[in-house]
């Protein structure tokens, strides 16, 4: 470390150079940002389930609605004509907007009795029975108007640009003075991007913000707190300009990248200062050498075990989460590298100061470690403790398959869904297709009925639509039509050349439910296709849990692998993992005791875990053995050299990460909690229970 300590020194105007160039060529690239709200659609091209969705969509050119529900205030209905007016009025300046695509609703656009076309104007002084007898010929009465007659369902199909389509019509609504809902997987892809704008602007402020005043409780000096989060600061530059430099997007899960990369990757930059403020040599080299000395090691182990944390992720079949991993990964390697040599090249020159100065995290904490240690019993009773609460819990883990996971209970979007729900049904529909051919006989179209008596009967199932539904309750020259595929439907493309397209609406339904509509449609002859996005998540949740298995025993491969090849012992190693093995199954129970479950974020936490948390062991064995040549009572010279650097990162990244409660996203409070888990838990397993798997000599008083 001599030698390295000598060219940064010395060479520290050129590594500062290259580190300056660096981070403008990123920031530059920042200019280059570009968000991606939707998502689904990475989600959509990773699995099977996704692919056929897509696939059945482009067949018919049709496309995940958008519901606007209209409600008249309590007490009135939708019965007389101005009332009927203004349902063909929304319709169509709904469907003037460029990038909608076909708007259905409760009136027809044109006279089924006549075939004229039916104006807004006509349908506000027709008389009463007549409005009656032209709502009695819409099929689809009662999907379009709930059951009290206050609330008008408008089904709106995108165009090619959904996102644009669900900005246009939030903007119409917002001009309207009715009451008016929207919701729809497009509507949430709209209202995910306002968000991931606003978390960009508040959340990695108050990170750093929350970092430095935790870094500063354990250094006491402001430009040594600053410095150490200098790294993981412009870490997380790099590693954005990279994301923007490729021409990725930043979509809901990758928002949260810069963050892990500030948090986690301010490890070293706190390690290296902490000790470079205790070397008291006049000389810069020297200074720098002592502080590498200590933790030069463990800061490449640390890197490259939180690095192969996120890298596991890359083992899931979840194309965002790969993302997150591989990006995070970077980002961590990235922050290792500048607090490894740009930072001991900025820091070097820096006088130490005359004074020791006063710090809150300090000799009371670590007296109290040292205490617990020298007794053994805390932390036994605490592995116990933790072994018993893994042992209950984790058994009652699940996986959350509710597609707004991400949104707060009383977050507009999730209310408008619920609305949606309990008027209609469902705010999302099923989309399927039965097999037809135009040129067969009409056994099908029996057959055909039959599938969907079939579906209509499965529990959770409200009604399915199709083009042969439709045709039953129209005059024979419509029906003819509908069925040939001459005339356009409202809701979209219902005919190919080898088959129907079917639209399930749903009513309250549960994942079992599901599993009965998916295992009917596989078993039937009729129905070639059922798919859409509750299907979709149902799917995610499954990859999900395939995710969480799959990462999870790759990172801890890979750690134990890594921890071998460094210490060379296999004793090190298993003392090194245990505290980490301890601190995955604290937090796999908590995600059941909590009732978080498992998403597409919490489900690859552990992974995470184990590369953040094995870093507590790898500088505690490090001191250990450092402190183990100078005699007996190792272990507790060990705790005054990296105890306080250990309590204080796990308090940073947990403080740190508080900052996550601002966040408008639901899923960004459970990361909070976590981590405040795991890190508490991480520290204090490392800290408390290695000593209790070493030789006793390194706990007895020295001579």
């Amino acid at each position: 470390m001599d030698r390295i300590a000598h060219v940064i020194v010395h060479r520290s105007r050129v590594i500062l150079a290259v580190t300056a160039i660096i981070t403008l060529t990123a920031v530059a690239m920042l200019f280059r940002m570009q968000f991606n709200a939707d998502i689904a659609g990475s989600i959509l091209e990773s699995n099977e389930v996704g692919r056929q969705f897509v696939a059945l969509t482009e067949k018919y050119s049709t496309s995940d609605p958008i519901n606007v529900i209209i409600s008249l205030p309590a007490g009135e209905a939708f019965d007389e004509p101005t009332d009927i007016a203004l349902i063909a009025s929304a319709r169509d300046e709904l469907a003037a907007l460029e990038n909608v695509g076909t708007v259905a609703s409760i009136v027809p656009e044109v006279n089924p009795l006549t075939g004229a076309r039916l104006s807004t104007e006509e349908l506000a002084v027709l008389p009463s029975p007549a409005i009656d007898r032209l709502l009695s010929q819409n099929p689809l009465a009662d999907v379009f108007l709930s059951g009290d007659g206050r609330n008008a369902l408008l089904m709106v199909s995108p165009g090619q640009a959904s996102l644009e389509a669900a900005q246009e019509v939030t903007e119409w609504a917002d001009t309207r003075g009715e009451e008016i809902v929207l919701s729809g997987n497009p509507i949430i892809f709209s209202s995910v991007l306002d968000l991931i704008s606003l978390f960009l602007l508040v959340i990695p402020p108050a990170v750093i913000v929350l970092l430095l005043l935790v870094f500063y409780a354990n250094i006491g000096d402001r430009r040594l707190a600053a410095l150490s989060i200098f790294p993981a600061i412009v870490g997380s530059l790099w590693t954005f300009g990279l994301i923007f430099g490729l021409g990725r997007e930043v979509d809901l899960l990758t928002v949260i990248v810069p963050i892990f990369v500030i948090v986690m990757g301010s490890a070293d930059g706190l390690h290296f200062v902490t000790h470079f403020q205790e070397a008291r040599s006049e000389d810069p080299v020297e200074r720098v050498a002592d502080a590498l000395r200590h933790v030069g090691i463990p800061m490449i182990l640390t890197t490259v075990s939180t690095a192969v944390g996120f890298l596991s992720l890359l083992a899931t079949d979840v194309g965002p989460i790969r993302q997150l991993g591989l990006f995070t990964a970077i980002g961590i390697g990235f922050a290792g590298v500048i607090s490894f040599f740009s930072l001991p090249a900025l820091i070097g020159h820096l006088r130490p100061a005359d004074t020791k100065p006063k710090v809150l995290i300090g000799p009371r904490i670590i007296d109290g470690i040292k205490r617990m240690v020298s007794l053994r019993i805390p932390a036994l009773a605490l592995a116990l403790l933790l072994v018993v609460f893994a042992g209950v819990f984790i058994p009652r883990l699940d996986v959350d398959s509710d597609q707004l996971f991400f949104y707060k209970g009383d977050d507009p979007v999730r209310l408008a869904f619920e609305r949606t729900e309990d008027l209609f049904g469902g705010a999302t529909p099923l989309m399927g297709e039965f097999s037809f051919d135009s040129g067969g006989d009409s056994s099908q179209l029996a057959a055909i009925r039959a599938a969907t008596d079939d579906l209509e009967a499965l529990p959770g199932v409200r009604r399915v639509i199709s083009a042969a539904t439709l045709a039953d309750a129209l005059p024979p020259e419509q029906s003819q039509a509908i069925l040939s595929g001459s005339t356009e439907s409202p809701i979209g493309g219902l005919v190919s050349e080898d088959g129907l397209r079917f639209m399930l609406l749903p009513e309250e339904f549960s994942t079992s439910d599901l599993r009965q509509w998916i295992d009917y449609a596989s078993d039937s002859d009729v129905v070639t296709a059922l798919t859409g996005m509750p299907i979709v998540w149902d799917e995610i949740a499954r990859l999900v849990l395939s995710a969480q298995v799959t990462s999870l025993a790759v990172a801890f491969g890979l750690v134990a692998i890594m921890l071998f090849v460094a210490y060379r012992r296999w004793r090190q190693t298993i003392v090194s993992l245990v505290p980490i093995a301890l601190t995955v199954a604290t937090l796999l129970a908590f995600l059941a005791a909590s009732g978080i479950q498992l998403n597409l974020l919490t489900a690859v936490a552990s992974s995470i875990v184990i590369g953040v948390g094995i870093d507590y062991s790898i500088h505690y064995v490090a001191a250990i053995d450092l402190a183990r040549r100078e005699g007996p009572g190792y272990v507790f010279r060990a705790i005054d050299r990296a105890g306080r650097p250990i309590v204080a990162n796990a308090l940073g990244i947990a403080i740190g990460l508080s900052a996550l409660l601002f966040s408008p996203l639901a899923i960004h409070e459970q990361v909070t909690a976590i981590m405040w888990v795991s890190m508490m838990t991480a520290a204090l397993t490392a800290l408390l229970i290695i000593p209790v798997l070493l030789p006793r000599d390194g706990t007895e008083a020295p001579s």
